[in-house]
């Protein structure tokens, strides 16, 4: 069953992906099932870490597989499988569904309300790349970042910036921000350090073994070379701040400026990569850890400074409680 697959991997910098082709099994429905553990028993970053016996997973789920299933059946025994490594970053395609994870925040309050964050910005707000904004009437600034696969360019945050300089104080919300280009979520926060911060590190496989890897090496958050903001900031995160935006908060942290409030982030720390069963269906899974800056896993997610849930009393009337406890946490000077 353990037998040695023949592995090809292809790694492209800073995308969250990479292309590895098995070819020692057959396209049967035990021919995929063992490809497809045996992917995550030599691949995937976290077994140990997350205490997870994948041989007990295996004998438990191997008697399920028949010769004669159909597809659709073999798709919801290896989805269901995955699942036990409770992990968003890890899902199995075909041409027809999306076997994923999602419990990592449906499990926990949503506290976030889109047509509030629309009722804040208004009417007038400003757009730059994947981030919307606007000075709130007390003179603090509003930034909501929804979406990092939503670039941004260095002139756009200039002119963010600048136009937001006025503020006393300034707000940036990940809410329900799921993650997307590393790359841009470090741009972002690059504009809050005048200096080069140690954030992290990251670990990479070395061979089958659930614990074979690389020495730590070290990530490092390097001041942008443009304009950079120098006021008290709060980072509002949700149990939907995830992957690319869990790297972000993390970064956020370590700055002397800011506050994180309003629930546990995500997690999903691991660096993705992608991997193809005989029948061709796709898997994608946690290949590289991301440790914080005292050696830890953020894979589960990262506490904020202060706790905070909405309020359902505070939504029917149309208040964010979470905004608004930020500008008060900001008006009274942090």
């Amino acid at each position: 069953m353990r037998s040695t697959l023949l592995l090809c991997i292809l790694c492209l910098p800073l995308l969250l992906g990479g292309c590895i082709r098995e070819e020692e099994y057959d396209n049967t429905p035990q021919g995929n099932f063992d490809a497809l553990w045996t992917i995550i028993d030599e691949q995937y970053c976290f077994l140990d870490y997350k205490q997870i016996d994948w041989d007990a997973v295996y004998d438990r789920y191997r008697p399920l597989i028949t010769p004669d299933m159909s597809g659709d059946g073999l798709f919801e025994v290896l989805g269901n499988m995955l699942a036990e490594l409770k992990d968003g970053h890890v899902n199995l395609s075909s041409a027809s569904n999306t076997a994923r994870y999602w419990n990592w925040y449906l499990d926990y309050p949503r506290n976030f309300n889109e047509a509030l964050v629309e009722s804040y910005l208004g009417r007038d707000y400003r757009i730059g790349g994947g981030a919307s904004y606007t000075i709130l009437d007390d003179n603090i600034g509003y930034i909501y970042y929804g979406d990092f696969s939503s670039g941004i360019g260095e002139g756009n945050l200039d002119e963010m910036l600048l136009y937001l300089s006025i503020c006393n104080g300034l707000i940036i919300d990940v809410r329900g921000n799921g993650g997307g280009n590393l790359t841009t979520a470090t741009k972002l926060a690059a504009r809050f350090t005048n200096d080069k911060v140690l954030t992290g590190y990251i670990l990479h496989k070395t061979g089958k073994g659930h614990s074979d890897f690389s020495d730590p090496e070290p990530i490092y958050l390097e001041p942008s070379n443009s304009i950079r903001w120098q006021k008290p900031v709060v980072v509002l995160v949700n149990r939907h701040a995830y992957s690319a935006t869990n790297d972000f908060i993390n970064s956020m942290r370590y700055l002397p400026l800011v506050t994180l409030m309003g629930d546990k982030s995500g997690g999903g720390s691991g660096l993705p990569f992608s991997s193809e069963l005989p029948n061709g269906w796709g898997v994608r899974f946690s290949a590289s850890p991301h440790l914080d800056a005292e050696g830890q896993h953020i894979e589960f997610g990262i506490d904020p400074d202060v706790k905070l849930d909405m309020d359902a009393d505070d939504e029917a009337r149309g208040i964010d409680t979470m905004i608004e406890a930020a500008r008060a946490l900001l008006k009274a000077g942090m």
